[in-house]
């Protein structure tokens, strides 16, 4: 039997590592700026790049972008290559891809707070970034695409399931919410128009929130966690019913941002309908993880890696019963404009992706 020998790349692991934590520490520090507003409302007076307005995006593409994406690609580069038993496709793709990610990240930083912003959430960033974010993440996925072809393991984990649906999905959702006509160096306008651009905005919002918040960590919960327990899996089949019905409902539910609008009463609803099935997927993934670490409960009061897991999973099963109720025209009409609806994009940002 030939043996082979290669070598992981873990040195850009190590980078994307480094780069989570200062642009975590970086974003939680414009956040606390923010709080402090709410406080001292005149805090900032007279400095423009330092009022609410301009200082919120840069903290929400901050922690999103920048905190949450390196930890995506860490998490992602790390795992990859020992569930395929290669090294990532290529060195060189896996440098631009940290590079171009860090300096679409300053490029943000130097322009929201100045105000230039297409006003759309989570994709304030103008046209020449959206054209910068569309080529570093075709070079992520040629990588990992690039490692799946010539990976030494036949069978593909569930966990690279979540990894390509990332890829696919947030590639799909960035090109057609970016439509948009330059008419200078750094102002553009949407190719939408009314209620098109809203639903179209919040169709890649939430979206935003499910594939590049939710489905890449859950691939990394069905790595990390069977890792850290030493145990298998609770349910394999349960995984893969998790993933095929968790990608069908979440794409539906964006019109539940919507509800009171002049968005058709029909869209609404059909979002809200999707957005309450949501529980049943992500419960399962929740129950999955959670029973993973069955026998292995005496584990979680000594070791802190296991501690934090089964904060996040816990975090994760919280925040997606709390967006469904939240989704309910009842509900919202009375958590909609309050900090509650700030409270839960935080449960799911900390205590899950944190």
């Amino acid at each position: 039997m030939e043996v082979q020998q290669f070598y992981y790349d873990n040195k850009i692991v190590k980078k994307f590592v480094y780069a989570t934590i200062l642009w975590g520490v970086v974003g939680t520090l414009v956040g606390l700026l923010l709080a402090f507003m709410f406080i001292f409302p005149n805090l900032t007076d007279g400095i423009s790049w330092l009022s609410f307005g301009r200082l919120r995006p840069l903290h929400t593409n901050a922690v999103i972008f920048a905190f949450v994406g390196n930890a995506t690609f860490a998490g992602i580069y790390y795992s990859s290559q020992r569930l395929l038993k290669a090294r990532m496709f290529s060195d060189a793709l896996s440098n631009i891809n940290f590079w171009g990610w860090q300096l679409i990240i300053v490029g943000a930083a130097l322009t929201l707070p100045f105000g230039f912003t297409t006003s759309k959430e989570y994709a304030e960033l103008e046209w020449p970034f959206d054209i910068a974010i569309a080529a570093i993440w075709v070079v992520f996925g040629w990588n990992l695409i690039g490692t799946i072809l010539k990976r030494r393991q036949r069978h593909l984990y569930v966990a690279l399931w979540f990894y390509l649906a990332t890829f696919i999905t947030v590639a799909v959702l960035h090109i057609f919410n970016s439509l948009e006509l330059p008419v200078s160096a750094l102002k553009s306008y949407s190719v939408y128009a009314g209620v098109q651009d809203a639903l179209v905005q919040w169709w890649y919002g939430h979206n935003a929130v499910a594939f590049f918040l939710t489905t890449p960590f859950l691939g990394l919960m069905y790595y990390f966690v069977p890792k850290a327990a030493n145990r298998p899996v609770y349910s394999y089949r349960l995984s893969i019913v998790h993933f095929w019905s968790l990608i069908f409902i979440y794409i539906w539910a964006g019109p539940h941002h919507l509800l009171y609008t002049a968005l058709p009463e029909w869209a609404q609803n059909l979002g809200v309908a999707f957005s309450v099935m949501l529980i049943m997927p992500s419960w399962g993934g929740m129950i999955n993880g959670l029973l993973t670490l069955r026998g292995a409960w005496d584990k979680v009061r000594t070791d802190p890696v296991l501690k934090f897991m089964v904060v996040a999973i816990t975090g994760y099963g919280m925040a997606t019963f709390e967006g469904p109720m939240l989704s309910l025209k009842n509900v919202n009409a009375i958590g909609h404009f309050t900090d509650w609806i700030i409270g839960h994009v935080h449960v799911g940002a900390l205590a899950w992706n944190g």
